[in-house]
């Protein structure tokens, strides 16, 4: 796991929330990362849970480890560790991780200095989040959206994410500043605004159902970004898409809204970026992305990322200029999220939160 701000204790979370049988955790350590299956000498510690070394988690449940002494840099990697005895079913995972996780062969390697991997993994199975608790006062920016936010087709452990090169950019600005803001990304592949995907998807529940999980239990949460509604419009029907249109997609974004400013976070929306050639694009979908992207300029959220305009062909607009897009004119490449991080304007972040509104 890559992560943002830094500190010095550290804890993780772990998830059966999908499972429909009791997980069982045997053994749980952090380290700094050293490349491959490997751990930095001195920086790996065991992880307890409630004050013991193993736990079984609920099915439906989601459990934290209690916190552990280590010096997190800013931008770190981490290594997680995991010893699951027997058989464990994999129901809770992020499937588009942009990280390559190493498998053992069966016993409890947790310990150990390098891992005898016998498989890799590109997905994060049961890992939900990691808190860095660091000195002075922090914050954290939540990033809620779909696959463009989890970065989907950028490049494989390099962390070239939009909200990598947000984070990267913070932290210049910062420059050892007492108040370190964090980016917490809860970007979730095929994420829709509005209802939930076909079963057996791993697009996540719809962010109406999961704000509340993801958004208001994250730790020190002040600031949310919002950029979702590109598969509600893209899922729908050709000809007439969603029942009640752009309204249907505003008024989802108003609970957003509400929501938020109900726990005193500010709320930012980015604009729906372009999507003409893309599988699911028809003419009468534009419109309405069209529709939804002036409403949220001049909406009611706390501010507005244009990332429509950082993406677009300027000589046509309904379509991701062609050196950021990533082949399928959805999804940008690496230079369209670094276009897209250096989007966001940092003075969004740079003021206190308030209770309410603008």
């Amino acid at each position: 796991m890559h992560t943002s701000a830094g500190g010095k204790r550290v804890r993780i979370r772990l998830s059966n929330e999908m499972g429909s049988s009791p997980l069982a955790i045997g053994t749980a350590r952090i380290a700094l990362h050293a490349g491959g299956g490997a751990v930095k000498a001195g920086s790996d510690r065991p992880l307890t849970f409630s004050g013991n070394p193993s736990i079984t988690i609920a099915p439906g449940a989601p459990v934290l480890s209690d916190p552990v002494e280590l010096d997190v840099p800013a931008q770190a990697d981490l290594a997680v560790s995991l010893y699951l005895p027997g058989t464990a079913t994999v129901n809770t995972l992020h499937s588009g991780a942009n990280q390559t996780s190493q498998v053992s062969a069966p016993g409890d390697f947790t310990a150990a200095a390098s891992l005898p991997g016998q498989a890799s993994l590109g997905t994060w199975p049961f890992l939900t989040e990691v808190d860095v608790e660091g000195e002075g006062e922090g914050a954290a920016i939540v990033a809620f959206g779909d696959s463009i936010t989890d970065g989907f087709r950028s490049t494989a452990d390099r962390n070239r994410r939009w909200t990598d090169v947000l984070e990267r950019r913070l932290a210049a600005a910062q420059d050892g500043a007492a108040r370190a803001l964090g980016v917490v990304n809860r970007g979730i592949s095929g994420n829709r605004l509005l209802s939930n995907p076909p079963p057996g998807s791993l697009a996540g529940r719809a962010a109406l159902e999961r704000f509340d999980r993801d958004v208001l239990a994250t730790a020190g949460v002040r600031y949310v970004t919002v950029m979702l509604g590109i598969n509600d419009i893209g899922h729908s029907s050709d000809d007439s898409p969603l029942p009640g249109g752009a309204t249907d997609l505003i008024a989802g974004y108003r609970q957003l809204i509400a929501r938020a400013h109900a726990h005193g976070l500010l709320v930012y929306c980015a604009t729906l970026s372009p999507f003409e050639g893309a599988k699911y694009y028809s003419s009468e979908k534009e419109k309405m992305r069209m529709a939804v992207n002036d409403w949220i300029r001049g909406s009611e959220f706390d501010g507005v990322i244009d990332f429509d305009r950082a993406l677009r062909d300027p000589a046509r607009p309904t379509r991701i200029l062609p050196a950021y897009d990533s082949g399928d004119h959805l999804h940008p490449n690496d230079a369209g999220y670094e276009a897209m991080g250096k989007a966001v304007p940092l003075a969004l972040f740079s003021g206190p939160p308030h209770s309410v509104g603008k």
